[in-house]
């Protein structure tokens, strides 16, 4: 395999910082430039294992000139530059590899046009997924894309995130539709528009989603919204194993029943959420389910899905159709994370992402169910299960060099096994410093080569968010 074993704390070469270049920061931004300790060094982490010295300076941009501006002066001087929104990314997207500056876009964070009879609307990269839908509930639509952690839309776009709605609404692939880019050189352009199709040149706006930063900064983003369904309906069905969890997914998927959300959770997920969230599920592997349609197709939906699960061993189906109710189900789900972290005191969580063509599902779960067993390493297992996407998380302690090189190690056999089933190393949390490897395992030599052409065409000094998904040179 490829993949490095991920030293958690990286040091490569930093780049110097010209005084000249902090002085024109300092000169333009005023304030909105922040050198102390503290705020280098949060905007230098983000939710993942891996470590790096933190950036030189943070500037807090507060409009698409001010990302121009200093994006400009990194060119100028041949400074790396590194988006920042939420924080929440998971494979060292935010790392300052190669020294720099980061721009917090947070301050950027309004709604600048809303056209439901389109159903688009157009928003700036630092508002978070809460924040958009709040701000557009009383029209009577919602923007699906719901990848857990309160994340920016921004970040969102330039990881091409997912999460527990995907399976009905699709990925922010789907869903952007335009984009204002900050180019390398400090220029503005546009990509995309709202029309519905477009065959005109080259599709940049896809080119930019999933970039990782690398190729550009958003400042502004159009995405699809849609009408809240008529009638919601969520539930919870226990199942004696794993496999047939999995197995009902696979045949709800393959019947074409339009399940909005359906996760799975192992029962160390189960256990842990309950101590952290104070619920009493049963502690059996578990399917978390939303329907989203009429009054009736939302019962029909429902009752194919419940007579699925019976076929399987299901059983304790329960109901949350009020909303306050679901709201507790999936912000549990959602909070599966915190809860597992919290479960072993003073550990850090080593995440996994794959994702596989649904018929090959339990033929990728069950072995790394019993490769992660074997390990004695605790561990959790919670998946986006409806498109074939699963994350095993492995709870170690930081400062036990064996047992993070094993967790790594029981990650490499899980890429491996789901590229071997045509599948991917990455289903919506990215490539950054942590699968660079796999993705040369994965997309082969041509198409990382393509890659790297494009990033050098675009960004010839190298200064968007260097170091990630690939390396040059």
């Amino acid at each position: 395999m490829n993949a490095p074993t991920s030293p958690h704390i990286l040091a490569a070469a930093q780049r110097p910082i010209p005084d000249a270049f902090m002085a024109a920061l300092s000169a333009r931004f005023g304030s909105q430039c922040v050198t102390s300790q503290a705020v280098r060094e949060q905007h230098g982490r983000d939710e993942g294992s891996i470590t790096a010295p933190p950036p030189a300076a943070v500037v807090y941009a507060q409009s698409s000139q001010d990302v121009q501006d200093a994006v400009a002066l990194c060119h100028q001087h041949e400074v790396p530059v590194i988006a920042y929104g939420a924080g929440s990314s998971l494979e060292g997207h935010l790392l300052a590899v190669q020294g720099g500056i980061s721009i917090d876009v947070s301050r950027m964070n309004q709604v600048l046009s809303i056209d439901t009879e389109d159903l688009t609307i157009t928003v700036q990269p630092g508002i978070t997924r809460k924040q958009l839908n709040e701000a557009i509930k009383d029209t009577g639509f919602f923007f699906p894309i719901d990848p857990g952690a309160d994340a920016s839309i921004g970040g969102m776009a330039s990881t091409r995130a997912s999460g527990t709605n995907a399976v009905r609404y699709g990925t922010m692939r789907e869903n952007v539709l335009a984009l204002e880019v900050v180019t390398a050189s400090g220029q503005v352009i546009r990509t995309g528009n709202r029309a519905k199709k477009s065959a005109a040149g080259y599709d940049l706006t896809r080119l930019m989603v999933g970039s990782e930063g690398t190729l550009g900064i958003f400042t502004e983003i159009s995405l699809r919204i849609y009408p809240l369904p008529e009638a919601v309906s969520a539930a919870i069905c226990s199942f004696p194993t794993i496999e047939a969890a999995v197995r009902t997914v696979i045949e709800t998927i393959q019947m074409g029943i339009p399940i909005a959300r359906v996760e799975l959770i192992d029962v160390n997920a189960v256990r842990m959420v309950n101590a952290y969230s104070k619920f009493d599920l049963r502690e059996e592997p578990m399917l978390l389910m939303e329907f989203h349609g009429s009054p009736t197709g939302v019962k029909e939906q429902a009752e194919m899905v419940q007579d699925l699960a019976r076929e399987h061993g299901g059983n304790a189906f329960e109901w949350a159709e009020r909303p306050e109710d679901r709201t507790r189900l999936f912000t549990a789900r959602h909070n599966a994370y915190f809860a597992a972290v919290s479960s072993v005191p003073g550990c850090r969580c080593i995440t996994t992402d794959t994702c596989v063509p649904i018929s090959r599902l339990a033929d990728a779960l069950l072995q790394c169910v019993t490769e992660a067993d074997a390990s004695g390493i605790p561990y959790f297992l919670v998946g986006h299960v409806g498109d074939g996407n699963f994350h095993f998380g492995y709870l170690i302690d930081p400062d036990n060099d064996a047992q993070r090189a094993q967790a790594e190690q029981l990650n490499h056999q899980l890429v491996q096994r789901a590229i071997a089933l045509g599948g991917t190393c990455t289903g919506e949390h990215g490539i950054g410093v942590h699968k660079q490897g796999f993705l040369l395992e994965e997309a082969g030599e041509g198409a990382v080569a393509m890659m790297r052409a494009i990033k050098q065409a675009l960004d010839p000094k190298n200064i968007l968010n260097p170091g990630k998904i690939f390396q040059l040179g």
